[in-house]
């Protein structure tokens, strides 16, 4: 332990090839940001964990292992997880400790001063230590002392307002509601069966109209912003690195070994101070895919690996929740493993936000496709994306209305986001409830003309299961926020209830009804043509003219004519809607697909109805969309 600085340079200059200007650099950072130097050196760019790896073998040290799952807290434990931060910089884990002997694993053998400054907590000086590698001393940390965070990460939202949590799908009130409507029918349709018909055929063609007619409206209202620039390339230039905040970014990641790799490149085109950036590669314990993927990384990467201990739910968002008990940034941004962001975002919604006053807690940035050309399904999705951020929700931010917020790119003020008590970690769309709970509570989302490239989905099912967890989460916050309608009126007022109505609430009962109401008419269209006669006849009567009789008492002619007026003005609204999309990102060769748009909806359809399925047999699954499936590799935005 002497030999500090000779084992330091035998490690890091010989072995790991550390230059000196490196070294320096490294001290550097340790004493600005309080972390120990191979915790800088690993995870800001400055050496592979491989090459730490290499070098410890070259030394002759032998890398323990641990048996994690018979790991359990020392006798004070308490000052462990007060200072947990303290322990995960130092890369340190208290093993044993009695009245005569303290038993550590650490990471970095050379490093002295951390282990004095353990000692010194735990008044004990240390008796025997081990080496271990970096991310396995982290996952013993996290797993063994991160329980408190972990409780937190799951049940704040759930402490602070229980009816806020969608811990519990339906209440007692809303299954009481929904029997009472459906008996209801049940007996109209009893004795009025034919008036009872109509009028539901009516409701639902006159909601699905509003609900389309409402996106149709708010992508005209977002075109009005569709040159807008909240912050000019002057102002951007006036920021100084020296002014700008810390700024934590989550990377939640499970399953993304395939990505793990591009999602380091895509970090080192941030224009930020590096000094300044707290980036957490959030990674689940019982991923061993992610996990033994980071461990065996052969370049540098700058990113802070957190182990979050095992609990359910198994959602991003409990994932989000817990890093936020580690971060330090005065603002924090998400990232997803596959994101492209612009260089220049971080800064952008700094300027933003000093240009905004303090009720504005959340920017969210556009997301689009560097795929959209690969096949017909990632081009459909590319004008979907296209539209609902370049126009729906700046169509929305422009009404002043709630925004649900996207599940990347969105920027927080970090003590505000603390105050909203995070994301709820029951929630599968955790991103539209949260920017629904924060304009309940007064607080204001707006959006930044800041672009994240993601991998658009080229995979039929692997997109149904992605789509179904959208559509569930949608259920699920229609659900949490309508336990009170009145009390939810009153909170939000008349255009901010009546928007939530028809974006969040309208968005899964357009493609529940749908397919219900066009087969309803695609039959009945059937049997006014004749074609049924040519293949069946029956004792010389028309079978067509016969159901024609029949069901003609229940769809009369003027009903048939309001819903393919229904489904010819809809369709083509959001077709008009599909083909604007491309004006502003100028990617004229998309536009034709737009014709596609009514089959593009079936396949919602399929995924609504999947979602509702699985809504109430395991409303908190979290299906997992793989990544890394393209073979695209652009990275432009035109």
């Amino acid at each position: 332990m002497s030999n500090r600085e000779f084992y330091r340079k035998s490690l890091f200059q010989e072995h790991a090839n550390l230059s000196g200007k490196s070294i320096e650099q490294i001290e550097r950072l340790e004493k600005q940001l309080g972390k120990s130097f191979l915790c800088i050196a690993l995870n800001y760019g400055f050496l592979s964990r491989r090459a730490w790896k290499e070098s410890l073998q070259q030394e002759g040290v032998e890398l323990y292992t641990f048996d994690f799952p018979s790991l359990s807290p020392i006798p004070k434990a308490e000052l462990v997880q007060k200072n947990l931060p303290l322990f995960l910089n130092s890369l340190i884990f208290p093993l044993y400790q009695d009245e005569d002997r303290l038993e550590i694993i650490l990471s970095d053998p050379s490093d002295a001063i951390n282990i004095n400054q353990i000692e010194q907590l735990l008044q004990q000086k240390v008796t025997r230590y081990e080496v271990a590698e970096d991310l396995d001393v982290l996952k013993a940390l996290h797993t063994t002392y991160g329980l408190d965070y972990l409780d937190q990460a799951v049940f704040r939202i759930y402490d602070q307002d229980r009816e806020s949590c969608a811990i519990e799908t339906f209440t007692k009130s809303q299954l009481t509601a929904i029997g009472v409507l459906m008996g209801l029918g049940i007996l109209c349709f009893f004795f009025f069966p034919v008036g009872t018909s109509v009028t539901i055929n009516l409701i639902l063609n006159f909601l699905l109209f509003c609900a389309i007619g409402f996106k149709f409206l708010l992508t005209l209202y977002g075109s009005r912003m569709e040159t807008s620039q909240k912050i000019s390339k002057a102002e951007l230039a006036k920021v100084k690195d020296e002014e700008l905040p810390f700024y934590t970014i989550l990377l939640p990641v499970f399953r993304e070994s395939e990505v793990i790799h591009k999602l380091v490149w895509n970090l080192r085109s941030i224009d930020y101070p590096l000094e300044k950036l707290d980036v957490k590669l959030l990674i689940e314990s019982d991923d061993s895919m992610t996990y033994e993927a980071v461990k065996n990384m052969n370049f540098p990467c700058i990113f802070e690996p957190v182990v979050v201990p095992p609990a359910m739910p198994k959602t991003k968002p409990k994932a989000c929740n817990y890093g936020l008990y580690f971060s330090k940034g005065k603002y924090l941004t998400i990232y997803d493993a596959e994101d492209i962001p612009d260089s220049k975002q971080l800064k952008l919604v700094y300027s933003l936000f000093q240009k905004l006053s303090d009720e504005y807690v959340v920017v969210q940035c556009a997301l689009n496709y560097f795929n959209k050309k690969e096949n017909l399904l990632t081009r459909l999705f590319t004008l979907e994306y296209s539209y609902w951020f370049d126009y729906m929700l700046p169509g929305l931010d422009s009404l002043d209305v709630p925004i649900p917020l996207g599940g990347t790119s969105n920027h927080f003020r970090f003590d505000r986001l603390m105050e909203l008590g995070g994301w709820d970690g029951f929630n599968v769309t955790e991103d539209a409830d949260l920017g629904l709970r924060a304009y309940a509570k007064s607080y204001k989302v707006t959006v930044l003309d800041s672009t994240t490239l993601e991998e658009a989905n080229n995979d039929f099912f692997n997109w149904i299961r992605q789509r179904s967890r959208w559509i569930k989460g949608y259920m699920q916050t229609f659900l949490v926020h309508m336990r009170h309608p009145v009390k939810l009126y009153k909170k939000v007022g008349l255009k901010g209830f009546m928007a939530f109505q028809f974006f969040i609430g309208g968005t899964f009962f357009t493609f529940l009804v749908y397919p219900v109401l066009l087969l309803f008419l695609l039959f009945i269209l059937f049997l006014h043509s004749g074609l049924l006669d040519y293949l069946v006849f029956w004792n010389d009567l028309p079978v067509s003219k016969s159901l024609l009789d029949s069901v003609s008492v229940f769809f009369p002619n003027w009903l048939v004519v309001i819903s393919i007026f229904n489904f010819v003005i809809g369709n083509l609204m959001m077709i008009y809607v599909n083909m604007m999309a491309v004006f502003r990102r100028r990617s004229y060769t998309l536009i034709l697909y737009a014709l596609v748009n009514p089959f593009y909806w079936l396949m919602h359809s399929i995924s609504a109805y999947k979602g509702l399925i699985q809504l109430v047999t395991k409303p908190f699954y979290w299906e997992k969309t793989n990544h890394g499936l393209t073979k695209s590799t652009k990275s432009s935005v035109a």
